[in-house]
């Protein structure tokens, strides 16, 4: 059973990736999760510590979900273009909304030298794994190539999430693959 901490990081993720930044206050979250007004100000005392706690979190679940030390072993092009296109589907599908939170932290974070830091290493973290996995998928050149598609990969979720729900990028992905094989 979760902890009163861990419902509270969960109500206030899924407030970011369903209503936004500013959904996030303290009575909101106490109140999507379930919880006595002033719950989550005992976790965390100020607006700032509870997106700290957030972003903390978020990564806590990426790396659960994608532990970045496991890479799989991926066998040429058509397995890595395999394996992107689960990621793009869980991304968009089952965790549209962590996606959406993540996008906005970044939004309105990124800039951030304390509470930015960790979104970048998270993003750092995932760049080494993806050039784990074009490294072993044979493409050239794997720590561009990881870039590239990490681009290329944010660019069709935000797509998916805010212009066209019904996108295949099963083809995209294919022929970008493709053309960084050469």
């Amino acid at each position: 059973m979760p902890t009163t901490r861990e419902r509270a990081l969960d109500a206030a993720l899924q407030l970011l990736g369903t209503e936004g930044v500013r959904s996030l206050t303290h009575a909101r979250v106490d109140s999507a999760a379930g919880l006595p007004p002033g719950s989550t100000s005992n976790w965390f005392r100020t607006r700032r510590a509870l997106l700290r706690g957030v972003v903390d979190h978020l990564a806590e679940q990426e790396r659960a979900d994608v532990d970045p030390s496991g890479v799989p072993t991926v066998h040429g092009a058509e397995e890595l273009i395999e394996i992107l296109c689960l990621l793009f589907e869980a991304q968009t599908g089952p965790f549209a909304a962590r996606t959406r939170a993540r996008y906005s932290l970044w939004l309105e974070l990124g800039s951030d030298p304390e509470l930015g830091a960790p979104l970048h290493h998270q993003r750092h973290e995932f760049e080494r794994w993806t050039e784990q996995l074009i490294r072993g998928a044979g493409l050239p050149d794997p720590a561009r190539a990881a870039k590239a598609i990490m681009a290329l990969s944010d660019g069709l979720i935000l797509h998916r999430l805010t212009v066209d729900p019904s996108l295949d990028a099963r083809p995209i992905l294919s022929r970008s693959v493709r053309s960084l094989s050469t």
